[in-house]
């Protein structure tokens, strides 16, 4: 269960969801590794490097030219931004809700003052199928397959805009389950003259579950603490639907009035308030269903990227979650495939977090991951005939599929990546592209191939034609174009629909205020997985 986010930048999420600005290393000497590779063939020939040595001294970078003040952005846009269709979803599952309290609390609304514990757990039901991947995967391919292309725009950037962000219902109608069992608590507590004991401390340790469940998914605590957030909303919700089973059972079953336990089977599954807690326990169920632990081959590159290889191509536009454990610690990345008729798909994971670094310090030999991945904002790029994509640093894993996979898009555009140091790469723009080319990089040469690896290198020369790419290399060229004003001409010579993008914080929202207020339409990258 997940609270309205804030504005406060992300501290944790930007290597592990694919958003890691890489600086580009010098040149370095790798010792052999005569560990026989099981995927020489798609490599072909080139062994994958699983050892760094220790990087030349890098020349000297041309002097940057004084950087431009910044645009003042008008009020409106950033509210426009920060009011966005999250938080419109939210705000419209909260407020009904808090309306039926209300109403109940008043003595208008009997049926809820009857049946609470049950208008609770459904707001909980509802809560857990937006965040369920079948559910959600099978609402973007019905949303992919009825609208693609023909409908109105205005219609296509909706459904995406819904689709993206499904976490404000989650989040609205996670919190307003948590109010709904509060009140229902306090009825108990209020007729506990009449109530059995078991049936009060049920529901106030129900309460206290739910409680720091919901607590645990502020986002000064995702975001800055993801395993304290991930494992305290976890378990903490796991505990919290055992014990909701154990006070929806004992509510349902003791009589106020006869003071007497009715046992009767078929009484309990008349309760309407049982079938919504088999309904939550299967979403929650499902997803587990098909967690598996898997082969993988992690090549390394270089010290700031590991590349993670699964078996089995996938379509583009979609994520996924991996992990040491079976049940700890996911972390979530993009994918990058050349379809679902590929023998394997990859996973860019830049190095940040302890996850990410145990990839390169001690590179596994299988991963747990669910088989079934969850689709992103890029997998409704099929709803457009045309459109732009952005990405930054190691968020190629959240666009190159897209890019590989979708021909039909613009055919040629300018690309650019800024050269940073480590101390700016918090602040660097955002690079742009078109949907069907690669992302821009700041690498040039065997620069790309030593970030990246033969393996991400290969696929982007096979499938990006030289005369659809401009690679800007601010260490040639000593400076940054003008991002936005590169990125309006051509939205206007291609006749883009949409642009898309990942980067990180500071990029992302820069991005989206120069397109907000140029009119582009735009997607920007959530920090709400």
């Amino acid at each position: 269960m997940a609270a309205p986010p804030r504005d406060a930048a992300p501290a944790y999420s930007e290597a592990e969801k694919g958003l890691l600005d890489v600086p580009a290393l010098p040149k370095a000497a790798y010792p052999k590794d005569e560990k026989k590779d099981p995927f020489m063939d798609e490599k072909k020939g080139v062994v994958a490097v699983t050892t760094v040595g220790v990087p030349e001294k890098k020349d000297a970078r041309p002097a940057k030219p004084p950087s431009k003040p910044k645009k003042k952005v008008s009020k409106w846009i950033l509210w426009q931004l920060w009011f966005n269709t999250y938080r419109k979803l939210f705000t419209i599952a909260f407020t009904l809700n808090m309306i039926g309290i209300g109403l109940t609390a008043s003595g208008h609304w009997p049926y809820a003052r009857r049946y609470t514990g049950a208008m609770a757990v459904a707001n909980f039901n509802f809560a857990i199928l937006m965040r369920n991947e079948i559910f959600g995967r099978l609402l973007y391919l019905f949303v992919n397959t009825l609208f693609a292309k023909w409908t109105p725009l205005k219609w296509r950037l909706g459904c995406t805009s819904v689709l993206q962000h499904l976490g404000g219902i989650h989040s609205g109608c996670a919190i307003s389950g948590v109010a709904w069992l509060l009140v229902k608590v306090i009825n108990v507590w209020q007729n506990r003259v009449t109530e059995h004991n078991s049936v009060i401390v049920l529901g106030t340790l129900t309460n206290i579950a739910v409680f720091f469940t919901a607590v645990s998914a502020m986002p000064w605590v995702r975001n800055t603490h993801h395993n304290v957030f991930e494992r305290h909303h976890r378990f903490v919700g796991w505990t919290a639907l055992f014990l909701t089973w154990a006070f929806t059972i004992a509510n349902d079953l003791w009589d106020p009035v006869a003071q007497r336990w009715n046992l009767s089977a078929k009484h309990i599954f008349k309760q309407q308030d049982v079938w919504y807690v088999m309904g939550m326990t299967t979403f929650i169920t499902l997803p587990w269903i098909c967690t598996r632990r898997v082969e993988v081959d992690i090549e390394l590159p270089s010290p700031k990227v590991a590349i993670v290889r699964f078996k089995r191509g996938m379509q583009q536009g979609l994520l996924g979650r991996i992990s040491r454990s079976t049940v700890k610690e996911y972390h979530a990345f993009g994918i990058i495939s050349e379809g679902t008729h590929a023998k394997y798909h990859y996973m860019v994971c830049g190095v940040q977090g302890d996850f990410t670094r145990s990839l390169v310090n001690d590179p596994p030999s299988h991963l747990w991951t669910r088989e079934l991945k969850f689709a992103g904002v890029s997998n409704t790029s099929t709803l457009y005939k045309r459109g732009i994509r952005i990405c930054t640093g190691t968020g190629i894993g959240a666009a190159l599929s897209t890019c590989i996979q979708s021909p039909y898009w613009c055919t040629k555009a300018a690309c650019y990546f800024s050269q940073v140091s480590d101390m700016d790469r918090q602040v660097s723009l955002p690079g742009w592209l078109t949907h069907d080319i690669l992302p821009a990089y700041r690498f040039t040469g065997s620069d790309q191939e030593k970030t990246f690896g033969p393996t991400i290198s290969g696929l982007i020369q096979r499938h990006v034609e030289p005369e659809r790419l401009l690679l800007w290399d601010s260490k040639v060229r000593g400076g940054r174009p003008d991002t936005m004003k590169i990125l309006r001409e051509v939205y206007e010579s291609w006749q883009a629909e949409v642009v898309f993008i990942t980067s990180n914080y500071i990029g992302n929202s820069e991005m989206m205020q120069g397109c907000k207020e140029a009119g582009i339409p735009c997607f920007g990258t959530l920090w709400d997985f």
